[in-house]
């Protein structure tokens, strides 16, 4: 599946949309992004994987780690399509059994692709990937489907990680546009709310 029909797929499964919606910042914004819609579209989910598969050898980690929750289900995906081993952290240590914070089997001094949906400011990376390196592994790279162009990628460069992304929202929306699933009126509003949500510093 080539990059384009990979835009439209996401918005077809409804994993964007677009409308008024207030973002947990509290910030209003033009589009939504929410990829935990397609643990109900296991053939999307299939293709999503797939996708990010590919990308994964290419980095050639020891293992990819995912972040609960949307990252699960996309961990999984990638991980059975590129056959490379999948762990994942908790988001709060058991009080019973073995008390793991980091489930599936590793080495220490593992190198670990993390995987996510989305980045925004960054700062939901950064917390996620310390249970890893404090575990023993290195963690230098960094996997999601979209970058929301809002200083995520920068502000994890300026903290010792890289960022791939699938895809960032100006390349979906000129994307959607061209092929009229969206208005240009739709497309600059999420251009603009972009140019004026600007992170300069991850807060955690």
């Amino acid at each position: 599946m080539n990059i384009k029909k990979f835009y439209e797929l996401i918005f077809d499964t409804g994993c964007i949309k677009f409308g008024d919606f207030t973002l947990k910042s509290g910030i209003k914004s033009p589009i939504y992004v929410d990829f935990r819609v397609i643990v109900s579209n296991p053939a999307s989910l299939k293709e999503i994987g797939e996708i990010m598969g590919i990308k994964a050898k290419e980095l050639n980690p020891d293992r990819l780690g995912a972040i609960p929750y949307a990252g699960l289900p996309l961990g999984v995906s990638a991980s059975m399509s590129a056959n490379i081993p999948l762990i994942y952290s908790r988001k709060e240590v058991k009080s019973y059994g073995t008390g793991k914070l980091i489930e599936g089997n590793f080495d220490k001094n593992d190198n670990v692709l993390i995987l996510d949906d989305i980045v925004t400011d960054g700062a939901s990376k950064i917390e996620a990937i310390l249970p890893f390196k404090e575990a023993g592994m290195n963690v230098k790279d960094i996997l999601v489907i979209i970058d929301r162009e809002q200083g995520g990628k920068k502000l994890l460069t300026d903290a010792g990680y890289t960022l791939h992304s699938l895809g960032t929202l100006t390349e979906i929306v000129d994307h959607l546009s061209d092929i009229n699933k969206i208005s240009n009126e739709i497309k600059d509003k999420v251009k603009d709310f972009i140019n004026q949500n600007q992170f300069k510093e991850i807060k955690i």
